[in-house]
């Protein structure tokens, strides 16, 4: 229930506050006094987009805050799914500064208008006369069946259970298609993996080789050059070797009168030890480096190969060469398990086909139930209404595939005359009859689900006289069970409401303010006798007034 909405810097409204009553709250005024402002300004606690060009003062930001009593618990899971603290008593806030930017706040947590739209649609819906074309929405009409039927536990299985197919469906696609491919490109996949795979490629490898391919390559020059080297380190008279044993020789015979001789002639016998060392290494090497062509062959075949597969694949190294060799593999052994993926997938859409059709086939049962009731309550609210030989049917049939809500598909027919064959509700029926059937809707709908504060804004356009007295009772008769706020041009609406509100202009300064008043009974005789006859009215319209408020 809206208990309290206040307006600050919006549109004509340099501030205002109304509080509501929790029945049937009227809301009436001159044409152009401001009415439709104050809907717009609750419409931006609903999400809705905002401008600041529609500010009372450029200079201010603007801000809308409505109060709601949430006296049951239906809304916690949606508050706490969107991390937000449920009260009793809560709050949905905007404010939007003068550069156009808007924040928006739920119990003073900010959110983003698409949480604030999805709160408030749950909390406020507003039916103007343009809205009534919703009852030619097929959506609707079902959503009214659906209401009825007190099935909401199997829809929403239904539904969620329909989405799973979908998805399903569009995997099976995608995996077909994928499977497709990769058996146009199986047989050469294959036979690039058995390349790789006979190629017995190694990591480091190829590194070696080529390694090894340049020793083999320049062994006569790195056979020379290591014995030319070993000829000047040890194989002469004049060789390295023998002149440091000839200079250590010498500091033998005079160390014994100088440390520092003695430390220098031990570094000589360490750098003898170290070229012997390398003499006996070089020898070796030496023995050990010989031409082989065979070997040469055998690297250059090896290497030519890896050379070859880079190549051919585009890469510059065996790295790269191995980790194509995996991916193929991975590739190859997708494919023997897809045929095995694809029967597992086609299974489980079977199987949850079979069940969507068992629950739809449930649906389309309780729906035809819910019918009679839909027609028969419809079609007296409408009798009360001053439309006797009016009557509904819903065209409820049912289709051979699956659709989101079921195998039902649902047209809603109308007639407003007797001896008139029903048609479809959006081409026969005029502004003041559709205003009539979503108010008698509505009032089915009240009496089966939980509806938020429902705001009529002139639904009343193309009626007068007693039909309007009878649109009235039922508003009324709606109001006792939730609250609404009606915002009318006719008396006879305006009498029923427990708390009636008059909006009015008011200039001060050279500029013009929208304000809003609760009318005492007083009041609101003499604002329903102007609703009747004008201004300054008479007697009998104050008479007639005092009758219409009983």
């Amino acid at each position: 229930m809206l208990q309290k909405l206040s307006i600050r810097n919006y549109a004509l409204i340099d501030t205002l506050e109304i509080n509501f009553d929790s029945g049937l709250n009227i809301i009436t005024g001159e044409t152009g006094a401001g009415k439709s402002i104050i809907l717009g300004a609750l419409s931006l606690i609903l999400g809705q987009r905002a401008e600041s060009k529609y500010f009372f003062n450029q200079d201010k930001k603007c801000v809308i805050e409505g109060s709601f009593l949430l006296a049951d618990e239906l809304l916690k899971p949606l508050f706490e799914s969107n991390d937000l603290d449920f009260q009793e008593e809560s709050f949905l806030r905007r404010e939007i500064a003068n550069d156009g930017k808007s924040r928006a706040f739920i119990n003073d947590t900010p959110v983003n208008l698409g949480t604030l739209k999805l709160i408030g649609e749950q909390l406020i819906a507003i039916h103007s006369q343009h809205a009534t074309q919703e009852i030619s929405n097929t959506d609707f009409q079902l959503l009214i069946l659906d209401a009825l039927a007190n099935h909401e536990p199997l829809l929403k299985s239904y539904k969620q259970g329909y989405k799973m197919l979908k998805q399903a469906e569009q995997q099976l696609k995608d995996l077909q298609h994928k499977t497709s491919e990769a058996k146009n490109k199986q047989d050469y996949e294959e036979f690039l993996f058995n390349e790789l795979e006979q190629a017995a490629l190694k990591v480091g490898e190829q590194e070696n080789l080529e390694q090894e391919l340049e020793k083999l390559t320049h062994a006569e020059s790195i056979k020379r050059a290591l014995l030319a080297s070993n000829g000047l380190i040890s194989d002469n008279e004049t060789a390295a070797i023998n002149l440091v044993k000839e200079a250590s020789n010498l500091l033998n015979g005079v160390e014994k009168f100088d440390p520092a001789i003695a430390e220098l002639n031990e570094r000589l016998k360490s750098s003898l030890i170290e070229l012997k060392d390398i003499a006996s290494e070089i020898t070796a090497l030496e023995e050990n480096t010989a031409h082989n062509s065979q070997r040469l062959e055998t690297i250059q075949e090896r290497l030519d190969l890896f050379y070859s597969l880079q190549q051919k694949h585009r890469v510059n190294n065996n790295d790269d060469l191995l980790a194509i060799q995996e991916q193929l593999s991975e590739n190859l052994n997708a494919i023997l398990n897809s045929d095995e993926q694809l029967e597992k997938l086609q299974k489980e859409i079977g199987t949850l086909t079979e069940s969507l059709f068992k629950q739809a086939e449930q649906l389309n049962d309780n729906r035809k139930k819910a019918i009679v009731t839909a027609e028969k309550e419809v079609g007296s609210a409408l009798k009360q209404m001053s439309m006797p030989n009016a009557a509904i049917n819903f065209n409820l049939t049912k289709q051979t595939q699956l659709n989101i809500n079921g195998l039902n598909e649902v047209q809603l027919l109308f007639t407003a005359n007797a001896g008139q064959q029903a048609a479809p509700v959006g081409k026969v029926a005029s502004g003041g009859e559709l205003s009539r059937l979503m108010l008698a809707v509505k009032a089915l709908l009240a009496k089966h689900t939980s509806l938020p504060t429902l705001i009529f804004d002139e639904i009343d356009t193309g009626i007068s006289g007693e039909t309007a007295l009878r649109v009235g009772e039922v508003i009324d008769a709606l109001a006792t069970n939730m609250q609404i706020v009606a915002i009318t041009h006719l008396p006879q609406i305006a009498a029923k409401g427990n708390a009636h509100y008059f909006v009015y202009k008011h200039e001060k300064a050279d500029k013009t303010t929208t304000g809003i008043k609760k009318l005492n009974q007083d009041e609101r005789v003499g604002a329903i006798a102007e609703m009747l006859s004008g201004k300054n009215p008479g007697a009998s319209a104050l008479q007639n007034a005092k009758e219409l408020l009983g």
